[in-house]
């Protein structure tokens, strides 16, 4: 039997109990890792990840000055299924060119605007990087958020806006359908068509792109390939 000297003894029980701590610590962060990264969402194979979704999460409570907490099941289903669209309509044409930084800077700033309303410390650097840190948020990522946004928007435009045709008539019946009984029940006074032309005409191109995105988004899920993490042996689209 070896027999090892009492400081060396004493050495040797010291290195393997770091070891061993390292070891634990090493796997428990391998451990925390793959939960906040497994896969939550596969679009026709591409991933989403569980910190995508946090993520998303985490902008859509920043940009409406809520708690992260706060949001019911529903509504973070509602933020898987926006990041889910956007993967499906970045298929489309993936970009390749960035979003225009001036472009980007102009979001940036409109958020920070909104944000401003809930949290007024965000009018100096040191606030808003707070703000952004308190949400587990960075400038980056943020703009990096929004430039994807812009780029899909773009690809919305692009592709449904020459469909789209509101004449005259359609603005008259809005007009006189809706808008005039509107203000009548508010006790409002009557205001000329021609002074809300423009804008009836910009509300009724607004809802018919709403329309048609949603049928296209339909469309894609019918012809795609999304799984989620609950979905059930030989279940493919969501």
């Amino acid at each position: 039997m070896i027999k090892l000297g009492k400081h060396l003894a004493v050495a040797l029980v010291v290195h393997i109990t770091m070891c061993l701590a390292v070891c634990m610590a090493l796997t428990a962060s391998s451990m925390g890792s793959q939960i906040v990264d497994r896969v939550v969402t596969n679009v026709n194979g591409h991933v989403v990840l569980q910190s995508d979704w946090e993520q998303e999460v985490a902008f859509e409570a920043l940009s409406n000055g809520r708690d992260p907490e706060s949001f019911t099941s529903e509504e973070r289903n509602a933020a898987l299924d926006r990041l889910i669209d956007q993967e499906l309509l970045r298929e489309q044409v993936r970009p390749s060119q960035p979003a225009p930084a001036e472009q980007v800077a102009a979001r940036v700033a409109e958020v920070r605007n909104e944000v401003r309303k809930v949290y007024p410390d965000c009018a100096t650097e040191a606030g808003w990087h707070a703000t952004l840190q308190r949400y587990g948020l960075t400038q980056s990522a943020l703009e990096k958020r929004l430039a994807e946004e812009i780029q899909v928007m773009k690809l919305v435009e692009d592709r449904l806006r020459p469909a789209i045709q509101i004449d005259q008539r359609a603005v008259e019946t809005y007009y006189h359908d809706q808008l005039l009984p509107e203000l009548k029940r508010a006790g409002g006074s009557t205001t000329p068509l021609n002074e809300v032309f423009g804008r009836i005409k910009n509300l009724l191109t607004e809802k018919k792109m709403n329309e048609l995105l949603s049928g296209w988004l339909a469309s894609l899920r019918s012809e795609s390939h999304v799984l989620t993490h609950t979905s059930k042996a030989g279940e493919q689209n969501r």
